[in-house]
């Protein structure tokens, strides 16, 4: 829960009472490799602080798994559209590796907004920067080279290579496994 703190804290300095609420607060989950956080046709009701493990979102298409994003230690995991619009979902959020994670449910959280306003500073701020990692991906997928995008998902995640599975970030960057392989052999 540390490292959570610390990063909110990082973005607005956290009070004691604010601090305590979040203490108070805050699950701790531990979930297994494989594991669901969210499935399609549910309403996401936890936003999560991953810290450790990997975890991905994805969606069907065709009756095929389409790999959205991935998110690593450090990072908030939250299936935005429906957490928000609480709709349900049209996304999976699974767990890659073994995860530690710390949850916050929707109506914990709003009432952290109504009791500590530095909580909507941090909130908005996180907000902000999954929403333009968001577009980032978007964009890279969309106007980006296959060769441009494999480039652009090792800088932001330099060892993904060494804790996903190949078909998992083909899907991601709309390659087949075959296409990265050749492309991760003329980079070598």
């Amino acid at each position: 829960m540390e490292t959570f703190l610390s990063i909110c804290h990082a973005i607005q300095p956290l009070s004691d009472a604010l601090r305590q609420a979040l203490r108070e607060g805050v699950q701790q989950e531990d979930v297994a490799v494989r594991q669901h956080l969210l499935q399609a046709g549910q309403v996401a009701s936890r936003l999560y602080f991953l810290e450790a493990g990997v975890v991905r979102g994805y969606y069907l298409k065709e009756g095929k798994e389409v790999t959205s994003w991935f998110m690593k230690e450090g990072d908030f995991v939250i299936s935005i559209l429906s957490f928000f619009s609480r709709q349900p979902s049209h996304e999976y959020v699974q767990a890659l590796t073994p995860c530690k994670l710390w949850s916050l449910g929707h109506s914990q959280l709003q009432e952290l907004y109504v009791r500590f306003p530095e909580f909507n500073f941090i909130g908005r701020t996180l907000t902000e920067k999954y929403y333009v990692q968001s577009e980032q991906r978007a964009l890279h997928l969309r106007m980006h080279t296959a060769a441009e995008r494999y480039a652009y998902l090792q800088a932001e995640f330099p060892d993904i290579f060494q804790r996903v599975s190949l078909k998992l970030i083909a899907s991601h960057l709309g390659l087949t496994p075959e296409t990265l392989s050749r492309l991760r052999a003329r980079r070598s």
